[in-house]
């Protein structure tokens, strides 16, 4: 069966056709791929469908890179005013983007790897030229000390695949060695230990201050946005596609996580520290799950109280807090190491 734009009307006509998939001719595909991430786009779905909307429109996208990967193969290089990348394997695929291996030649002959942000849809090609920007600006901006609390952007560039598709793309240092908090939590079912919960939680206030010093806020702090390296203990805020200015309202709101979001953010309204800092705690609490002690849930409850005025802004003087309560529950720190289970 064949499913023209044309015959497209409607939110249920949308779900029929995605179970059709698209035709061969590109120039239709690409009409029905527009006409149908209208009308499954969460934000504009009937009411009361928009768990729905969210699953379909997440199978669209899986299905048009399906449909282009076959019908017009990735190129084995891209070629930048700086660098040459030989591209490699996907490495993950996000809300909006691929993450994509990549490698490429210095001018000294050396060769290096890096990461291709690629969006999935042409039409999210402002959020990652908005990253970009982001990260120049913790390049410029933000303390020198911290910066490894954030990905380094090698360059952004504009890349036109065979079929004329222009897209953004970011190409970032790769981070070898770490594991979402999303990886650690599927790691832990039962609940990770405290006590190695703790270590995470402390890095990722540093990073969150480190941003609010720039003025910004991250907006998505989410369990697989934050990345840690467990024999380092390192930490690395990924993603900062959802950043913002304080006090602006954020650019995008990602459906699936709308009921892990403080008010403010559905709500339109003005974002802050609070914001991360409410998300923060909120991916501790699901870290470590039941084994959470009495005194860390009660911390947890005054980082995500419904209104942001009540809740703590500076993410510095809430370290500091937290380390208090620390020494109370465990007494002085000491290294502990922490493993990832083996695949």
């Amino acid at each position: 069966m064949t499913v023209t734009s044309g015959a497209v009307h409607s939110f249920d006509q949308a779900l029929d056709a995605l179970r059709h998939g698209f035709p061969e001719d590109r120039a239709a595909a690409t009409r029905l791929h527009r006409r149908l991430a209208r009308l499954l786009h969460p934000d504009t779905a009937p009411p009361g469908r928009r768990p729905e909307a969210s699953a379909a429109f997440l199978a669209l996208t899986g299905q048009w890179r399906e449909y282009l990967d076959a019908g017009d193969p990735a190129p084995l290089t891209v070629t930048t005013r700086r660098h040459t990348y030989l591209l490699g394997d996907p490495q993950a695929t996000g809300d909006l983007a691929v993450l994509r291996r990549a490698s490429y030649r210095r001018a000294d002959g050396t060769r290096h790897d890096a990461l291709l942000k690629i969006p999935l849809q042409p039409y999210d090609n402002d959020l990652i030229e908005h990253e970009a920007a982001v990260l120049t600006r913790l390049d410029t901006e933000a303390e020198p000390r911290h910066r490894a609390y954030a990905p380094r952007l090698i360059e952004t560039f504009r890349h036109r695949d065979t079929g004329g598709t222009e897209r953004r793309v970011n190409a970032l240092e790769p981070l070898d060695g770490f594991h979402s908090l999303a990886e650690v939590a599927a790691a832990y079912p039962g609940g990770l230990d405290p006590l190695d919960a703790v270590w995470m939680w402390r890095r990722l206030l540093v990073a969150l201050g480190w941003a609010h010093r720039a003025r910004l806020v991250h907006c998505a702090v989410f369990p697989e946005h934050v990345l840690i390296h467990p024999g380092l203990h390192g930490l690395v805020l990924v993603d900062w596609c959802y950043a913002t200015a304080t006090g602006t309202t954020a650019p995008v709101l990602i459906e699936r996580h709308r009921d892990r979001y403080p008010p403010e953010i559905p709500g339109r309204r003005p974002v802050t520290e609070a914001t991360d800092l409410h998300l923060a705690a909120r991916c501790m609490e699901h870290l470590m799950g039941e084994r959470t002690p009495k005194p860390l849930a009660a911390f947890i409850r005054g980082c995500t109280l419904p209104g942001e005025a009540g809740r703590p802004h500076d993410a510095w003087r809430l370290l500091a807090e937290l380390d208090e309560l620390l020494d109370r529950l465990y007494g002085p720190r000491t290294f502990r190491p922490f493993t990832m289970p083996a695949a």
